[in-house]
């Protein structure tokens, strides 16, 4: 992985034409080229359409819903979160994206200030990164201790039951990129304005951990993909995609009022699967 960085300045204006040209088939992303963008706002404006019906029926119903959002720096969750709740009601479906824990919250149980944002009947939260940075950047820079980060993986099992025995529907999904992508996109951020402010000390250090996250995410995936709190991976080098995917797996596993199957349109099985076979042809990436 580290050959990627090579000839790699992230102060140079230039991307290296190796990088560029390899990103959006980086990390075994399936296709060559990216979503034809009036196909995918065709097609993504129906799926919202379906989101506006799920959250009339939830506040009919009082469903709640969680979803969580982890993967690399860079990895487009927050764009992500964003096109999801781009035309729903901010007073009942929220994004979360909690700062670093305060010297009190460290002495806390760890999931406890995550629970305080958990859904009421007919709500929805999207996290920004979870309880899960306790299972990757955290270990991975340093944040906590093995033993720290041992002992959440084998609670958070028993967590996400609690959660789901409780009523709440929960989705979990993995953005993944790949090398050259991450680079590209973090060249992207360090020369635009409008987006420069994204960059942190952090993302810097994870150029140099790529493979040390890697290997997080496997032992995460081992540990946390459960019957009750299934892990999604999403092919996300290109967002149109991965965006349509995200939305498409949450409507079609939801009964509501006015569903239609048609209007949310097929997953891509490229695009969106289980962890076990990724693991199988992705461990390293």
């Amino acid at each position: 992985m580290s050959d990627a960085l090579e000839g790699f300045d992230l102060e140079d204006p230039v991307l290296p034409r190796s990088i560029k040209k390899k990103a959006l088939t980086s990390g075994g992303f399936p296709y060559d080229e990216k979503m034809d963008p009036e196909q995918y706002d065709a097609e993504m404006l129906q799926a919202q359409r379906q989101l506006a019906l799920l959250q009339r029926d939830q506040q009919k119903t009082g469903k709640r819903i969680v979803i969580v959002f982890e993967g690399r720096d860079a990895a487009g969750k927050g764009g992500s979160i964003a096109t999801y709740l781009e035309n729903l009601n901010p007073r009942f479906n929220a994004a979360v994206a909690l700062p670093k824990p305060s010297d009190r919250e460290r002495t806390q149980w760890y999931f406890q200030r995550y629970v305080d944002w958990m859904p009421a009947a007919g709500e929805q939260v999207l996290f920004d990164r979870s309880w899960y940075n306790r299972a990757g950047v955290e270990p991975v820079m340093g944040f906590c201790s093995p033993d720290e980060a041992t002992r959440f993986l084998e609670a958070v099992p028993d967590f996400e039951k609690m959660l789901t025995d409780d009523g709440i529907h929960l989705f979990k999904f993995w953005l993944t990129i790949g090398r050259e992508m991450q680079l590209k996109r973090f060249h992207d951020r360090r020369h635009d304005l409008l987006k420069v402010w994204k960059l942190s000390p952090i993302d810097l250090e994870a150029l140099q951990r790529f493979d040390d996250y890697t290997r997080a995410r496997n032992r995460m995936f081992e540990a946390s993909d459960t019957s009750h709190a299934p892990w999604r991976v999403v092919f996300n080098n290109d967002k149109k995609r991965g965006r349509l995917a995200i939305i498409r797996a949450v409507l079609h596993c939801l009964d509501y009022e006015g569903k239609d199957k048609g209007a949310i349109g097929d997953i891509d099985g490229k695009i969106l699967v289980e962890p076990k076979p990724f693991m199988k042809t992705h461990s390293e990436m």
